[in-house]
């Protein structure tokens, strides 16, 4: 497999690496600009003993929710996606959860600035889930006790596991 160019400007891209994700476990997905160099990036960091955790996603979220399901180290982070969106948060919420395995969302309001983001990026994420949620369960592709274990999971479970809070 050919090494990335970020790879090669290290002797040692293995200890620099470490060195890098260990001392910052929360992940800035934006800025590994996405597509290949961030696989190559999620590639690298896999046999380093910690989890990464893709923040800021959007508009790639689709790709961070696919590494999510394909590395079991990787997280995908869904709250700037949603505040960015609006009045189609929900739209980009089942996206991410139509790639991403339930057990690896994870909530955040996605603000910055302004405490007051932080309320409006919780009431986005909670609309939007009930919507996508409860529209799968009206047309009768899930039944209200999955949909109510994956609101759980998503909301809270998954960030009590991932940060070590039960």
């Amino acid at each position: 497999m050919p090494r990335s160019s970020w790879q090669r400007r290290s002797r040692r891209p293995r200890r620099a690496l470490r060195r890098f994700v260990l001392a910052q476990p929360v992940l800035d997905y934006g800025a590994l600009e996405p597509g290949a160099k961030a696989t190559d990036f999620v590639r690298a960091t896999a046999g380093l003993g910690t989890d990464l955790i893709l923040l800021h996603g959007y508009p790639y979220h689709r790709h961070a929710a696919h590494l999510a399901g394909v590395f079991p180290h990787v997280y995908a982070d869904s709250g700037a996606a949603l505040v960015r969106t609006g009045a189609r948060a929900a739209t980009v919420l089942a996206e991410i959860l139509e790639l991403a395995p339930f057990g690896k969302i994870l909530f955040s309001s996605g603000a910055h600035g302004l405490p007051e983001l932080h309320v409006v990026g919780a009431r986005l994420f909670r609309e939007a889930l009930g919507r996508v949620l409860g529209g799968w369960v009206s047309d009768g592709a899930w039944s209200l006790s999955d949909a109510q274990r994956v609101a759980g999971l998503v909301a809270a479970g998954n960030a009590r596991r991932v940060y070590g809070l039960d």
